[in-house]
């Protein structure tokens, strides 16, 4: 979109880690950028340390400079703790702009606060972007996958940008402009959702092989870096190989065995189950990796309890290394396809149209749950796909019917060894259930009506029904 007059071609409000590296990502590119941030002494500090890149950024002080300093239609990015804050600075700034001109929140954004931020803006013809950012400070300084939702409008003005900054996959932009008001923040919140499952799979695993299997970190950190070259490579394995590999300067022992092992979380995978169970799906996997985290704060209980719960232990054999793989790849085929499902039932709630094939590409670089199986998704969506489902795509069936016996193999194992697996468990319980046309719901339905009198459908008949129940003695 052109211009209407001289100055920045975008603001960043925000100099912590993510905007200071967007804001020099995007200088980098050839943009002209004006910065501001509460704090205003760390502006004239962020522009000393830019170096060569320093002539691109206009530092501003005062919110009305910031404002004063970008062309427009202004596109201008915020880089702050979602939440209060966030409506606290459009409240500030919204008398400052003009019409047309685009506020982005690219932060990990509740994205019902960005529909109803989104629709209050545009009584008054602004324009409101959630932006989803993916990569961490390497990723926003170097290439990030942009998971943008907004108005046709404010795409138009920040996609030249987006495109020029976000990470490539083979020449592909990994930025899509995947539907109106909150879609994008919704994305991004289902990606993270993703994330913890994957995250907690693979800390399964290693458990599996440090608890069951006797073996050291820096061993269980060669296997995950073998198996990064094959079908489980991404940046999430390649991270816990080096991870497992590193060693503590100050103790010599490997540095993840002198980390205190309890989780913390910021809220994007609660948010991720709380939005599952309003949309009526559902997200076991991601729920078992946000409940692990959860019982990992109780450190001091877990510490009582070992001496007290031993029993029922059984002694069976490890599962091989081969049998660990492809569990694991099962594993992280199911969570996914449990995230789509999300996204698609969101898709249809909201009128989003959101395009699965697309958000499987821009999540292959950039990203940290890039792997090898986004190019096998965004294939399998652009397919025969029944029902929607990702695991009933012919090559998705054909990859988890390799794969499932070795999840069954390793979860069985885990069970008699006493070994905690509540996310691979989870994915294979979720497969187990999609996968039988005739479940177990029907005696859950005649136990309401028993008690209740809730009703119930029938199967040779439509209409809602009543049971003829016999009476307790």
């Amino acid at each position: 979109m052109n211009k209407t007059k001289s100055g920045a071609d975008i603001g960043v409000y925000g100099l912590g880690t993510m905007g200071s590296a967007l804001a020099l990502n995007l200088a980098d590119h050839g943009f002209e950028v004006a910065v501001c941030n509460r704090e205003s002494d760390w502006v004239t500090a962020f522009i000393d340390e830019a170096g060569p890149l320093a002539p691109k950024l206009t530092g501003t002080k005062a919110l009305e400079d910031f404002v004063k300093a970008i062309a427009q239609p202004r596109s201008i990015l915020f880089m702050i703790p979602s939440g209060e804050p966030m409506d606290e600075m459009i409240e500030a700034i919204t008398p400052l702009l003009s019409e047309g001109d685009t506020i982005i929140d690219g932060g990990n954004a509740d994205f019902n606060a960005t529909r109803r931020r989104s629709a209050a803006m545009a009584e008054s013809g602004l324009h409101f972007v959630g932006m989803g950012v993916s990569g961490g400070e390497e990723g926003a300084r170097h290439g990030p996958s942009l998971m943008v939702g907004g108005s046709d409008h404010s795409w138009q003005q920040l996609r030249p940008m987006a495109e020029a900054i976000a990470a490539k996959f083979e020449n592909d932009p990994c930025v899509a402009h995947l539907g109106p008001d909150g879609a994008g923040h919704f994305v991004k919140t289902v990606h993270n959702g993703i994330e913890y499952a994957d995250m907690q799979m693979i800390a399964e695993v290693y458990g599996m092989l440090r608890d069951a299997g006797g073996q050291g970190a820096h061993e269980i950190g060669a296997l995950f870096e073998r198996w990064q070259e094959g079908p489980l490579s991404s940046y999430l394995i390649e991270v816990s190989a080096a991870a497992l590999q590193s060693t503590d300067s100050r103790t010599g022992k490997p540095m993840v065995d002198v980390i205190r092992d309890q989780a913390g979380q910021k809220g994007t995978g609660r948010w991720t189950l709380i939005e599952a169970l309003k949309l009526g799906q559902s997200a076991s996997t991601i729920e078992a990796a946000v409940g692990a985290r959860g019982w990992s704060s109780e450190k001091d209980t877990r510490l009582m309890a070992e001496p007290l719960s031993a029993a029922g232990v059984q002694d069976v054999d490890m599962p091989g290394d081969d049998d660990l793989e492809m569990a694991l790849l099962v594993g992280r085929i199911l969570a996914h396809a449990q995230g789509f499902r999300l996204l698609s039932a969101a898709s249809e709630e909201f009128e989003w149209s959101l395009d699965m094939a697309r958000i499987s590409e821009i999540w292959r670089a950039g990203c940290i749950i890039r792997s090898a199986l986004l190019d096998d998704f965004a294939d399998a969506f652009r397919s025969d796909l029944p029902a929607g489902h990702l695991i009933l795509a012919p090559t998705m069936r054909a990859r988890v019917a390799d794969s499932i016996g070795a999840l069954r193999r390793v979860v069985a194992a885990g069970v008699s060894l006493g070994v905690a697996l509540p996310a691979l468990s989870a994915s294979l319980a979720w497969y187990d259930t999609m996968r039988r046309g005739r479940g177990t719901a029907n005696l859950i339905q005649a136990q309401r009506d028993f008690f209740g009198a809730h009703g119930f459908d029938r199967v040779d008949e439509e209409g809602k029904f009543h049971g003829d129940w016999n009476a307790l003695p």
